[in-house]
């Protein structure tokens, strides 16, 4: 094999595959990237045996040929090179790759690529097509809602349905639910309902392929006949991750489909005066109070932010609301709020509420296609 290619290309293909590299194996190949070419390209990959990213890069192939090498010397090899052309050198049936660049040169010792575990293909199957930008959006507003241990696998990734024209996200850890729904691209043909269960980690790291490039061409999202693998293809990289197989619970009965009362304020406003309690709750069990209360006469409705702790002190904290019904009192963990409000981000939100011991309701105003849902803390008023 000998190739050439530029300094920043190998660098960036490199990053985007080296988070499927495995920190720790019981598989030492894993740990090395796969160079292979293809054409006139130079094909990168690696795979952590549940997830693998491959990605392309464009170079001058004089040679063909193929080879692992560990991936982390390489990446901070190649990243200290200068910005100009890297020759990559491999000898017929050596194992040692030869890299120059400038004045700077190395010889890394590699494994043969047929060793190396095979990236899987995802083949005939479910396939749609989604806008990159509303799809990273989405993967942002539902993943950190799912759960982080493995007591119960199903609930560490996100639950995906495809059903007629539309797509639905949807991840819960046992304490708050996320329920995010997209659009397919126009003129997908209509489809029965399928579900399947993408771990959560998987989509985290398509959000970040997704943030790393140039993407503007919708995203291919294929599930195989089985429904054991799902593909990603992106323009120059994509990603295949294991499905997780099980039953997820039905969060559609999850949601309220009434509410008492209803306040609606800024988010950036509300999310501000969560921040400030937040740091009191730290000492205080990680709870924030809110109280909501009606406006009367001209005075506008307010929601009361509070956290206190016994040997710290205690803040409160007003954001002036628009409040349908009745007063409300309400106790959250201050973690699940700041991460609900901080999703959502601008405009306005709405929260909805029962009781004091049902859950609560975050809803953006003017976007009927997300939902988040969170448990109440039982706290002393």
């Amino acid at each position: 094999m000998k190739v050439i290619v530029l300094q920043e290309n190998l660098s960036r293909g490199l990053g985007i595959v080296g988070r499927a590299v495995p920190a720790r194996t019981t598989l030492p190949i894993t740990q090395n990237v796969l160079l292979a070419t293809e054409g006139s390209m130079l094909k990168l990959a690696a795979t952590n045996l549940e997830i693998a990213i491959t990605c392309w890069i464009g170079a001058k192939v004089e040679k063909e040929g193929s080879l692992t090498i560990p991936a982390r010397l390489l990446s901070e090899f190649v990243a200290t090179l200068p910005n100009d052309k890297v020759e990559l050198t491999l000898q017929p049936k050596g194992t040692t790759i030869d890299l120059s660049c400038g004045r700077q040169s190395a010889r890394i010792n590699g494994l043969d690529a047929a060793d190396f575990p095979p990236i899987p293909t995802v083949g005939e199957g479910a396939s749609v097509s989604l806008d990159p930008e509303a799809l990273r959006l989405a993967i942002g507003q539902v993943t950190f809602a799912a759960a982080t241990e493995d007591s119960r696998p199903v609930l560490t990734g996100v639950y995906t349905e495809f059903e007629g024209d539309r797509l639905t996200f949807a991840a819960a850890d046992g304490f708050r639910l996320s329920v995010r729904k997209l659009d397919l691209e126009a003129g997908a043909p209509s489809r029965e309902k399928t579900g399947v269960i993408i771990p959560a980690r998987s989509l985290s790291e398509l959000s970040r392929l997704l943030g790393m490039g140039d993407q503007r061409d919708p995203v291919q999202v294929t599930i195989n006949a089985a429904k054991s693998q799902v593909l990603f293809k992106l323009k120059s990289a994509q990603l295949v991750s294991q499905l997780i197989q099980g039953t997820f619970p039905n969060y559609s009965q999850l949601i309220p489909q009434n509410y008492e009362t209803k306040a609606t304020a800024e988010v950036t406003e509300l999310l501000r005066a969560a921040k400030t309690a937040a740091i009191f709750a730290r000492d205080g069990s990680g709870i924030i109070r809110l109280q909501v209360t009606p406006g009367q006469g001209t005075a506008p409705g307010k929601i009361a932010l509070s956290a206190r702790a016994e040997e710290v002190g205690d803040n409160l904290g007003e954001v002036d609301a628009v409040v349908e019904g009745g007063a409300a009192k309400i106790a959250f963990n201050s973690k699940y709020l700041l991460d609900a409000l901080a999703v959502i981000g601008t405009g306005q939100v709405a929260l909805e509420t029962t009781s004091p011991s049902s859950p609560g309701v975050i809803r953006p105003v003017g976007d009927d296609k997300y939902i988040h849902v969170v448990m109440p803390m039982f706290v002393q008023w």
